[in-house]
């Protein structure tokens, strides 16, 4: 939606299609369905420009951009269903010199396969004449050109990093790379690189598992310190004084779409060699059930208490609950004690559905669930939480995964 909304304000005739028909009539009406500064604003203009349509069919068009999920199976297989479904459904509407974009994030080899099921399904679009191109990084003897471009955006500033920040383009060919190039210089100011498919596809996965790798050693770290009872934030400050040392802070775990699915894409096509990457994976994925323990532990000590959880969402200030590890936490915890759970996300109007089934879990404002609360979680970094009253924390457990609790003086 933010990708489409641009589009359209920059002047680009776009038809947005979706299978959700309850998302298609909110930005029919020019609403917006996901939580993001100044969205609202520009998916109205978009629409009341009437350069933004919106259906559940695809249309005739000059470029398709394919950006739906690449969520993985169990085991961590990569799904790509999804990007299959889409390729279906744009095939009968592809001509000849059409530009098809894969935004998705995905395996390696991704844009190559759907290359080969567009010449499956439109045999009509194969040329068949003799290739003589002989630069080409992949004989595609399709007449459309198809193309990876990662986005590469942080929640809560998409619209800036959108059009800001530099994008990789790869190609089947270097005709087609040059003309996804083209299209991304009418809207992006950053820099535009152009590559091949697969390295645009692994670069994507490897800027997310490098994120992952530094974010599981400051985790690991935090388990560490749990042992020897230090405090992990005051060290990784000591530690940070170092001119080349920049340790980031830990937390319940990873979230989101992105850090939390994709080094799993690298580990499932390159098992025996991904092992510091599936490392990682398993120590930012054990975060959430070390800490369920560990409240479980304090549950124990007192007598059926109400326990406040600050935030569900995979990351501060945002409202996308994917693959959260608070969201993880607070459904063990809700699984597992009989007293009350004071839900607290500013982001969210109502219980999230896995949640919403439990007789004992409600979603309340901070300062009703830190007055009711004998044990208070603090799980997202949430800037509603960073003015929580100190005092009102005197005579309650208060375990901080973010590290923005002091204690109470």
């Amino acid at each position: 939606m933010p990708t489409a909304s641009v589009l359209a304000t920059k002047g680009f005739k776009v038809h947005g299609v979706d299978v959700n028909h309850e998302r298609i009539e909110l930005v029919r009406r020019g609403r917006i369905t996901i939580a993001e500064p100044d969205l609202d604003i520009l998916v109205k203009s978009a629409v009341n420009s009437g350069n933004l349509t919106v259906s559940a069919q695809p249309v005739t068009a000059d470029v398709f951009m394919i950006t739906v999920p690449t969520p993985f199976r169990e085991n961590h297989i990569p799904d790509l269903s999804y990007v299959e479904a889409a390729t279906r459904r744009i095939a009968p509407f592809l001509t000849a010199g059409n530009l098809v974009i894969l935004e998705s994030t995905c395996p390696v080899g991704t844009t190559e396969k759907i290359n080969e099921q567009l010449a499956e399904l439109r045999p009509d679009l194969i040329d068949l004449e003799e290739d003589s191109r002989k630069d080409a990084e992949f004989e595609s003897r399709l007449k459309v050109f198809l193309a990876h471009c990662p986005e590469r955006v942080l929640p809560g500033q998409i619209l800036k990093e959108l059009i800001e920040n530099d994008r990789i383009i790869g190609g089947l060919n270097r005709a087609a790379s040059e003309k996804a190039a083209s299209f991304y210089r009418k809207f992006v100011t950053g820099r535009v690189f152009l590559t091949t498919a697969r390295m645009a596809e692994l670069s994507k996965l490897v800027e997310n598992a490098f994120r992952d790798l530094n974010i599981a050693f400051a985790n690991e770290l935090s388990l560490i310190c749990d042992k020897l009872d230090i405090d992990v934030w005051e060290l990784i400050k000591l530690a940070n004084h170092h001119p080349r040392v920049n340790i980031l802070k830990p937390g319940p775990g990873v979230g989101g779409h992105c850090i939390a699915v994709d080094p799993w894409f690298i580990v499932d096509s390159f098992p025996e060699e991904a092992r510091l990457i599936k490392t990682a994976r398993e120590v930012n994925d054990y975060k959430p059930r070390f800490l369920i323990s560990k409240i479980l532990k304090t549950v124990q000590t007192l007598n059926n208490p109400a326990i406040a959880c600050l935030g569900l969402a995979f990351k501060a200030n945002v409202s996308d609950l994917r693959e959260s590890p608070a969201l993880e936490i607070t459904k063990g915890l809700a699984k597992q004690v009989s007293g009350d759970i004071l839900i607290v996300e500013p982001f969210v109007s109502s219980l999230p559905e896995e949640l919403a089934g439990f007789d004992n879990v409600e979603l309340v404002k901070l300062d009703e669930a830190i007055q009711r609360a004998e044990i208070i979680i603090l799980l997202v970094d949430h800037y509603a939480f960073y003015d929580i009253d100190r005092n009102s924390l005197k005579g309650k457990t208060v375990i901080d995964t973010r590290g923005l609790l002091p204690p109470a003086h």
